[in-house]
Formats: structure tokens, C-alpha cells, sequence
């Protein structure tokens, strides 16, 4: 829904709603986070982006060499979170049917009973995803998007929550085949699992030693649904809106923000899937660091895991050795954030505008970018979520007089 114009020297706000978080749900997102830290050391953004993905009702891709701890992080979450989950190894005699499931006829009763497959279930987990042939990535875009499968020519629905969680393995040249673009698009996230600092590692060593841990369950598919709702109705302001429009845009039309070097470098920009990804998403990791409202460090953050697997690279880009984050980081080096600081709003006076967006100083790492424009930015731990107690931002209007969506 689109607000009317606001008047000169007025506020609009983005939201759906109200957030109702409270020190209960922050302190059970806590709890899940650290449950799934028992099991999986390091990979903090790995840990924090699969959360995040959760609360967005989002898919997540996960891409890394092997040992690093993808499925076993997939794994844990299905665990703390509760719900039914199935792992589906990919492989290349992988047909439909053994994913959607398939009529199976009973002689005994002379006739056809539907039996579901493995998709049908709260999480799933596709391992290896790029190993399956492309009537099987077909099949599963399918449940991806309509969040259903038809069966002879009934359709039956996901449960609720759902949530679909790929890996796949980026150094294998041989009986993969690579995710078409499509595809690719139904992911929220695409997420690099790197490996762990020699630290990280010799602590691997320690704790999975004669008697690995093991996490307990947190959540329930009740409380995740009601998490969910939370997320979707936190606060974000209508010029952080406008940033994430500026840059979808400038992916699009690169030559029209004076990226004329980067034009080269794509045959096609993001969709509007990815403005929504990048709102919801953004939204969803201010819930999880303890905030009902939205900051400039969150879209930053957010974008380069939404944007990276959507953008499609000319022969120029390959030729000169260029990868979608660093055309994303170029992006948000050129294109200007909103001026939102954090600073107490005083009941009874009007709350500042949004200054208009500043050049932001170059980087070499796209999440760099808001540290550099807002060192100001106080760090937020997750128990000291109540706005009251760290201010909101400037330009942040209350919840509740949003104009519109």
C-alpha cells in the first residue's frame, strides 16, 4: 500500500505495524543463538544469517568447501528450533518423485494412496543442491515458491513454518550442474561458510573431542510463526526504503548513478524480489540484535548476502576477473546512505528528519561502509532492546504513526 505524499516538514514511517518485542522473545533468541553455539564454533555470520533467514521466512543457500560445518549448522538449527526436518541428499539419479513424492498403487485396497516425500516437512535440508539434475531443481522451485506440491492433481501445502536450506559445494567442476537463474532468485540469502580462524579451529579440536555437544530444543513451529509476525512488523523508516530502491536500482541502470565502469560488468541487475528480501531481511536481523526498529548497519550488513547470488555477470566481468561482491561493494561505495544517527527523541518535541544521503568513503568490504559513515552508532546488545533505553534514531517516527506501509 502506497502512503500519501507527506506534507513539507513531516515524517512517514514504513512498517507494518506495532512491534511487540518484548525481553521474553529477545531473551529466547538469545537462548536459541546459544544453543547452536554449543555445537558450532565460530561462523558467527553464518549462525546469525540462518536466524535471520528463519524470522524472514526466507531460503537460504549456504556455499562453502566441505568440512565446514554447512550441514551440521543446518542440522542444529532443525534441533533448537523444533519441527519436523529431512535432509534430501542430492545426487545425479535423483528423479522428482523421490523428493515431491509420488501415487503408489495398493493392490490389496485397489487403489492409489499418495505418499509425500521428504520435501513435505518444516525444514529441509537439500545437501548439495547443484548436484541434481535440472527436473529435480525444478521440481523443488516449485515448493520454494508456492510453498505446496501437487500430487496427481491434488495439492497439498507445506507446513508452516517452512524453510528450505542448500549447500552446495563451489570447488567441484564435474557431475554438477549449476542452479539456473530462477532458481537462484527463490533464495533469500546466498551465504560464503569460509574457514575458521586457527583459533576457532583448535577449539574445534577441544570440544569435539571423545563427547561432542549436543543443543536442545528451544522453539517450537508456534513460537517461530509468532516470531515471524514480530519481525515482519518492525519498524523501518521510508529513507532507508528509498536506499534500498537506490541501490536495486543502480544495478539495474548503472550508467544512470555514474557507475559507467560497473555497467560492463552486468547483463542483469536484481528484481524487486530482492527490494522485499532486503526489507524483510533487514528487518528480521534488527529483531535478532534486540531492536524493533531498523538502522542504516542493518541494510548494509544485509545486502551483499541478498544481492550476490541475484546478480548476473557479463563475459567482461568474468574476463576481468570480477565477482558479484565487487560490483555490490561498488555499489554501496557510490551510493549514499540516508544520515540516520542514534539519539534520544524527547516526548512532546517533533522528530528530526532523515538528513539527505552523504558519499560514503571507499571500501574494500561492503559491510565496512556503515562503520565508515556512523562511527557514532552506539553497539545495541540484545538484552537492552527497549527503544526508551538506547534512543531511537533520528528521523524514526513511533511505530504506531506510521502513515503507511
Amino acid at each position: 500500500m502506497t502512503s500519501p505524499s507527506p506534507a513539507a516538514g513531516t515524517t512517514t514511517s514504513v512498517s507494518a505495524g506495532p512491534a511487540k518485542l518484548s525481553d521474553a522473545d529477545v531473551k529466547l533468541l538469545e537462548r536459541a543463538t546459544y544453543e547452536v553455539k554449543r555445537v558450532i564454533v565460530g561462523q558467527d555470520q553464518l549462525v546469525e544469517r540462518i536466524l535471520v533467514g528463519l524470522l524472514a521466512r526466507g531460503h537460504i543457500l549456504l556455499e562453502g568447501v566441505p568440512g565446514v560445518a554447512k550441514t551440521l549448522a543446518v542440522e542444529t538449527f532443525a534441533t533448537v528450533v523444533g519441527g519436523t526436518f529431512s535432509r534430501v541428499q542430492f545426487t545425479p539419479d535423483l528423479v522428482p518423485t523421490d523428493l515431491i513424492g509420488t501415487r503408489i498403487y495398493r493392490q490389496g485396497k485397489e487403489e492409489f494412496d499418495t505418499e509425500l516425500g521428504p520435501v513435505v516437512a518444516n525444514f529441509l535440508l537439500a545437501d548439495e543442491i547443484n548436484r541434481a539434475p535440472a527436473k529435480v531443481q525444478s521440481a523443488l522451485l516449485e515448493v520454494m515458491a508456492e510453498r505446496h506440491v501437487s500430487i496427481g492433481g491434488i495439492t497439498y501445502p507445506m507446513p508452516d513454518p517452512f524453510l528450505v536450506m542448500a549447500t552446495q559445494n563451489p570447488i567441484e567442476n564435474e557431475g554438477v550442474y549449476p542452479l539456473p537463474e530462477a532458481q537462484r532468485d527463490r533464495f533469500l540469502f546466498k551465504v560464503h561458510v569460509d574457514y575458521p580462524s586457527v583459533e576457532e579451529e583448535r577449539e574445534i579440536v577441544y570440544r569435539m573431542g571423545n563427547k561432542p555437544p549436543t543443543a536442545s530444543q528451544v522453539l517450537d513451529p508456534a513460537a517461530m510463526l509468532r516470531l515471524q509476525d514480530t519481525a515482519a512488523n518492525v519498524f523501518v523508516h521510508h529513507a532507508l526504503v528509498d536506499y534500498v530502491v537506490r541501490v536495486i536500482n543502480a544495478t539495474r541502470r548503472p550508467g544512470e548513478v555514474g557507475l559507467a565502469d560497473v555497467a560492463s560488468w552486468l547483463s542483469y541487475g536484481a528484481s524487486p524480489r530482492a527490494t522485499l528480501g532486503i526489507v524483510a531481511a533487514s528487518r528480521a536481523l534488527a529483531l535478532v540484535r534486540g531492536r524493533d526498529y531498523v538502522i542504516p548497519q542493518d541494510v548494509v550488513e544485509i545486502v551483499p548476502d541478498v544481492l550476490r547470488h541475484r546478480l548476473v555477470l557479463s563475459y567482461d566481468a568474468l574476463a576481468d576477473n570480477v565477482d558479484a561482491d565487487q560490483v555490490i561493494t561498488r555499489v554501496l561505495q557510490t551510493i549514499g546512505l540516508p544520515q540516520v544517527s542514534a539519539q534520544a527523541v524527547t516526548p512532546g518535541y517533533p522528530t528530526p528528519q532523515a538528513q539527505p544521503a552523504a558519499a560514503v568513503t571507499p571500501s574494500a568490504n561492503p559491510q565496512h561502509v556503515a562503520q565508515q559513515q556512523f562511527p557514532q552508532q552506539p553497539a545495541v546488545a540484545p538484552s537492552n532492546h527497549v527503544a526508551n533505553q538506547v534512543g531511537r534514531p533520528s528521523g524514526f517516527t513511533a511505530p504506531g504513526n506510521n502513515a503507511g506501509r
